[in-house]
């Protein structure tokens, strides 16, 4: 009797599953690749513009500010500095309530229509824990910056705005108005989309590649991989997505950028990027029998069927530092004869 009884049981409860389940709404079949939309671009600039400066990392000299805000002027627009771009907290611009505030105080005015970063340094990365992607997209507007900033260009781009890599206060303001690479940031500010050449490089891998530009400094986006809300190198952020990928570093020996390489390979990258773009490395010393970082680079980059190229105009070195713009879709195409990136419209 008793085991009746527990044979009836089941066969009521599958029963009421088997209805349940009928009547339950049908979960949608996974696609097989992640498709996102496409990033927005910040709207051009125009003369009178409102262009903050901030510091959301590391202190910068104290002229950097005034000297960056001269070269906006004479561009046309309008400099308003933020209230910690000169704070000193340990090797940061302030605490992390502080700088975080001068960025949400840039991000959410709507009268300011682009940032530049007085410098990188130390610090950017601690600010995202507090943010929200609804910070970044709520009025999309341009980061300008490099080396440490790479952490915000990565939010921004998980957040679904471009940025932009280029040279910051510091380069603004020692370099003037009328420096070539610095023109070159006011162009892309306005809405002038660029195209590059640049000399071919005895290791580069011929071909061509069309996709969405992402990347920065290696070590800074290396170090926040793994973060599934800022993370632009994450795996379901860069499924289904066409990448160029750019990278660079100062001061990081072989070993360290060997490192950092295999963890983009073992991690899926180097197998999803339909291009590469190795900038200038700086500040090392070449050993273990190679000539230079690219040498040692090129052991594992040119093995894939994807265009590779060698020293791009993308540094630490201000002289050496094209603007990037992150998130955004570009054709690469390296022959014999040289490299061509030319950023494209939607």
């Amino acid at each position: 009797m008793k085991h009746l009884i527990i044979i009836t049981a089941i066969a009521f409860m599958t029963c009421v599953t088997a209805i349940a389940a009928d009547k339950a709404p049908q979960r949608p079949k996974p696609h097989r690749r992640y498709h996102a939309p496409a990033l927005t671009m910040p709207a051009p600039l125009k003369a009178g513009d409102k262009v903050a400066i901030i510091s959301p990392a590391s202190t910068p000299g104290d002229q950097n500010p005034e000297k960056a805000a001269a070269t906006l002027r004479e561009w046309g627009f309008e400099p308003v500095i933020g209230q910690h771009v000169l704070t000193k907290y340990h090797m940061y611009a302030g605490t992390i309530r502080e700088r975080c505030s001068d960025l949400l105080w840039a991000l959410n005015d709507p009268d300011i229509k682009a940032i530049v970063c007085s410098r990188g340094g130390y610090g950017s990365a601690m600010l995202l824990d507090p943010m929200t992607h609804e910070d970044f997209k709520r009025n999309p507007k341009w980061i300008v910056g490099y080396s440490d900033i790479t952490a915000l260009h990565s939010a921004m781009v998980c957040s679904g705005v471009m940025s932009l890599h280029a040279n910051m206060g510091g380069a603004l303001g020692e370099r003037g108005a009328n420096d070539s690479i610095n023109l070159m940031l006011r162009d892309v500010l306005m809405g002038k989309l660029p195209s590059y050449q640049v000399p071919a490089h005895p290791l580069n891998k011929t071909g061509k590649a069309q996709g969405i530009v992402i990347g920065g400094n290696m070590a800074v986006f290396t170090n926040i991989g793994g973060s599934r809300a800022w993370d632009f190198l994450d795996r379901d952020n860069i499924r289904g997505k066409n990448i160029i990928l750019f990278f660079e570093d100062v001061s990081e020996n072989m070993p360290r950028v060997n490192s950092m390489l295999q963890q983009l390979r073992l991690k899926g990258v180097l197998d999803q990027v339909k291009g590469i773009i190795v900038g200038r490395f700086t500040e090392y010393e070449p050993r273990d029998g190679y000539n230079d970082m690219y040498e040692m680079l090129s052991e594992t980059l040119n093995k894939y069927n994807i265009p590779v190229c060698y020293d791009f105009p993308v540094s630490h070195d201000e002289n050496w530092n094209y603007p990037m713009i992150e998130g955004a879709p570009a054709m690469l195409d390296v022959t014999p004869e040289g490299v061509t990136l030319q950023f494209i419209s939607k």
